[in-house]
């Protein structure tokens, strides 16, 4: 394949490659029914064809990136991209792999939605694997119909674009279909089952490959087929290491360590929270995978989780991500055991998560909180965060907004305590309470605050700057979600294609948009969608 050049070519016209088919064991068997599928990285699947594929959102960015023009809403590539055209080249497949579930091996899982069209070159040169979402049954959806609602396909639509423009590393989202067609679904697994829109979203990644592949090989004591995987990643993805080896495999572990570690510092940073932080939903290369339910913290909250799945036990909660993420490596460092051999080496390469989290975490919060990590107090950041997670935690406060107003904070020793808590007021749902205790104890850690400022010495707009760079104004909301949902279902995607344009933007003042940097209303307190979410989509 030779990396396209400019102009922006039709989409129809994508040369594909399928070097992951090449390079690994297929399922010798074709058959689309819910099995198990031995010895196999993947099986071959063609999409099923759904009644009336029409394109109702699509970025701009990433098909740039991809140097394809955005195609008509009818047509052919809508045809493809909703799952009911496949081009010459395309070998489709879903990829086998397992996965640790809320803590427990859960065995073969796959992609049960998935389907892969194959591989492009973009415009840099680089390998990308484009993937539709809701495509149909594939021998891993476990008795499954294999589609998606609109209703999850706009939030990972969205919720991709979004990440990446926040610059937390994410896979992409390149189109969103409508199919024509209604999907039967049981949103919260109550008995209550709705007929909902549904659609497919092609998302864009250089690979999709998460610890999950490498665990069921693993678990079935497939070693052959684990070395292959391992080999190919390093070989595709992570050249610099060399040629596989003992050695490649330690440094290769201890990489995928460090890069998730920076991944989890930019979900804290931002106010992320995945939902579901199972091992199938964490990728090879560091890329946040996965769209399910997720959400930001409307109010600061150190133990919420979207995931009504996860009510009770709030294991994937915003305060547990970073030790879920070690946890999951912990899990990955096992079914890699055999190539490595080496427990010393994979205990540094777990150690190198915490490095690269601790490091990253504690520059990312300076940089938020606009104080400097290298002046004689180096201690008082930790101090000053934990103090302020406390206090946001005492009475109900919109993370995004505290942070971004943060900036606005006079930090001159004369001024009043009035004066300092005035830009931070939106903030909170409960403004009276800033009149109240919870107003003093803030006021008393925003003195401690300024005078902190005033020791760096930082000019005050090279200070803001930094904090604006470092704390998002527009972010994915669960509830700005719901209303470009609404209106989607409706057939107007007019909100969808609003959203985006923000979004991609997310550190700019944008006067345009100011009804999107706003507390959670009251009506979306409790409605479906906007503040819990399942995993029905």
């Amino acid at each position: 394949m030779n990396a396209p050049q400019n102009p922006l070519r039709p989409f129809e016209s994508l040369e594909f490659d399928d070097l992951f088919v090449r390079s690994l064991p297929a399922d010798p068997h074709t058959h689309i029914v819910s099995r198990q599928a031995p010895n196999a990285a993947y099986s071959f699947v063609t999409p099923t064809p759904v009644a009336a594929p029409r394109l109702i959102a699509w970025s701009d960015p990433l098909g740039a990136l991809l140097g394809i023009a955005q195609p008509a809403a009818a047509g052919s590539a809508a045809e493809v991209l909703g799952g009911s055209r496949v081009l010459p080249g395309m070998k489709t497949y879903a990829a086998r792999y397992g996965g640790h579930q809320f803590g427990h091996w859960a065995g073969q899982l796959g992609d049960g939605r998935a389907i892969t069209l194959g591989e492009i070159l973009d415009t840099h040169g680089q390998r990308q694997e484009l993937q539709l979402k809701g495509a149909g049954s594939t021998p891993y959806s476990r008795h499954a119909d294999g589609r998606a609602v609109l209703r999850s396909s706009v939030r990972e639509f969205l919720c991709s674009e979004a990440m990446h423009h926040l610059g937390v590393p994410s896979t992409r989202a390149l189109s969103l279909v409508a199919t024509g067609e209604d999907v039967v679904r049981d949103m919260f697994y109550d008995g209550h089952p709705e007929t909902e829109p549904g659609a497919v979203v092609c998302r864009v990644a250089p690979s999709f490959v998460r610890f999950g592949n490498f665990e069921i090989f693993a678990a079935e004591n497939e070693a052959a087929n684990l070395r292959a995987l391992a080999d190919w990643v390093i070989r595709q993805h992570y050249p610099e290491l060399g040629e596989p080896g003992p050695h490649a495999y330690a440094d290769w572990f201890a990489e995928i360590c460090r890069r998730t570690g920076v991944m989890i510092a930019h979900w804290m940073r931002v106010g992320f929270v995945h939902g579901v932080m199972n091992t199938d939903n964490m990728s090879i290369l560091g890329l946040t995978i996965d769209y399910g339910p997720y959400g930001w913290l409307e109010g600061f909250d150190l133990a919420w989780t979207p995931n009504t799945t996860d009510a009770q036990g709030r294991r994937y909660c915003y305060g547990q991500q970073p030790q879920i993420a070690h946890w999951n490596l912990t899990r990955l460092a096992g079914a890699l055991y055999d190539l490595i051999a080496d427990e010393e080496a994979l205990r540094a390469g777990l150690e190198s998560y915490r490095i690269s989290f601790e490091e990253h975490w504690a520059a990312m919060l300076a940089d938020k909180l606009g104080i400097r990590l290298d002046t004689e107090t180096n201690a008082e950041p930790d101090t000053l965060l934990s103090d302020l997670f406390t206090l946001l935690q005492e009475t109900e406060t919109d993370m995004t907004i505290f942070f971004r107003r943060l900036a606005d904070v006079p930090t001159d020793a004369d001024v009043s305590a009035a004066a300092r808590l005035a830009p931070l007021r939106e903030a909170f749902y409960d403004a009276a309470a800033l009149d109240d205790q919870p107003g003093r104890a803030l006021a008393a850690w925003l003195n401690r605050y300024a005078k902190r400022v005033s020791a760096d010495g930082e000019p005050s707009d090279a200070r803001r700057a930094r904090m604006q760079a470092a704390n998002p104004k527009y972010v994915l909301r669960n509830w700005i979600a719901q209303l470009a949902i609404d209106d989607a279902a409706q057939g107007d995607s007019a909100k969808i294609q609003r959203l985006l344009r923000v979004l991609e933007r997310p550190y700019d003042e944008q006067p345009e948009a100011a009804d999107l940097f706003a507390r959670r209303p009251e009506w979306a307190r409790h409605r479906a969608g906007c503040s819990a979410l399942s995993c029905s989509s």
